[in-house]
């Protein structure tokens, strides 16, 4: 898989996440290791979500893993947490912050 085909299917899996009643913001970048290397950011600002294949500067959290932990998690196949626990995936920044991914990924196709 290359990276943009991981992108534009990850792209696809996040905007699907319904998050119209999150006033916190929160920006993530993804550092892909090994297949798909690249990097990409999901922010939620003001009930909005985007997702963008850059480096994002001002984030609150990083997580670094393989592209097929990423899809796992995107998918709501894989908790976050248990990915840490597992060491497959790497986070460093805002904890409390990191830990919100999960509420916005189990609300996927909520919109």
């Amino acid at each position: 898989m290359t990276y943009a085909d991981f992108f534009s299917e990850i792209k696809g899996k996040f905007m699907e996440a319904d998050v119209s009643d999150i006033t916190d913001h929160l920006a993530y970048q993804f550092n892909i290791v090994g297949d798909a290397e690249g990097i990409f950011y999901v922010e939620v600002k003001e009930g909005q979500i985007y997702v963008e294949p850059y480096e994002y500067f001002d984030r609150d959290a990083m997580f670094t893993g393989k592209a097929d932990t990423f899809m796992k998690i995107a998918a709501g196949k894989l908790d976050p947490v248990v990915a840490v626990t597992l060491q497959k995936l790497k986070v460093e920044g805002d904890i409390g912050k990191a830990l919100r991914l999960k509420d916005f990924i189990d609300r996927k196709g909520k919109k």
